[in-house]
């Protein structure tokens, strides 16, 4: 059974239909590329499955571990085991990067983390991702430059340690170095235990991430689904020869 199951999803913002009929799975080991153009609908889907208030569901369910999960708020589906990186990570002045990480894992555990765990996993988390110490005593993402708030995403990923993590976007404005890094962390935490939703418009991450699937979005739908060629068939071709099929 897959840990995340969407059907027949259809999505509203403010009185307007993004999503209209969506399906998809994602099963834990699993690593699933959603693919589409700008306005396809792919971030609406992101925010809708973590709870987003200001998108309506009218139509379909989202089901985590074979419950429906329209009546959880945001930090129960966090709970239960769902984690969303944000394309554009909110900065939270007078919140440092130390004392968010710790109030976020605790939340998420039957059992608080003593002060000596935390830090030494957390010190180690950064280290695979190149972040400097200082940052925990930095507020969050407060004059984080793009690559810096991306990692800091992927260090919220490694120390919460979810079952379904969906990535909105996680290459938009990384240089190639950043690009590698945060890669290189995400590739890091794939396995058996844990299922990822890795949503792109560009195919130049599926070249240090490898995806079991690929999916290609238009106009709030799943047109086409297929292994990584797909994503190389969108490299030569682009999105408009599926437009048929999105109509």
């Amino acid at each position: 059974m897959a840990e995340l199951e969407i059907k027949g999803l259809t999505v509203e913002i403010e009185g307007n239909q993004i999503l209209k009929g969506l399906d998809l799975a994602v099963a834990k080991g699993e690593t699933h590329a959603l693919m589409g153009p700008n306005g396809s609908g792919k971030s609406t889907l992101a925010y809708a499955i973590m709870g987003h208030p200001a998108y309506a569901i009218t139509g379909g369910a989202v089901f985590l571990k074979g419950t429906d999960i329209a009546e959880l708020t945001p930090d129960e589906r966090a709970k239960a085991g769902l984690f969303l990186a944000m394309q554009y990570p909110t900065e939270i002045p007078g919140v440092s990067l130390t004392n968010f990480l710790r109030t976020a894992v605790n939340a998420v555990r039957t059992e608080d983390i003593g002060v000596r765990e935390f830090m030494t996993s957390v010190r180690h988390e950064m280290s695979t991702l190149d972040m400097d110490e200082v940052f925990l005593q930095r507020n969050v993402n407060e004059g984080f430059s793009g690559g810096e708030k991306k990692r800091f995403e992927i260090l919220q990923m490694a120390m919460l340690r979810p079952e379904v993590a969906v990535l909105d976007e996680t290459d938009s404005g990384l240089d190639i170095d950043a690009l590698k890094v945060v890669a290189e962390g995400v590739n890091r935490l794939r396995g058996p235990d844990l299922g990822v939703l890795l949503i792109t418009h560009y195919t130049r991450i599926l070249r240090y991430i490898t995806p079991d699937h690929v999916h290609v979005m238009l106009e709030g739908r799943i047109v086409s689904s297929g292994g990584p060629e797909l994503a190389e068939e969108l490299e030569a071709k682009g999105y408009e020869h599926l437009r048929g099929a999105a109509a």
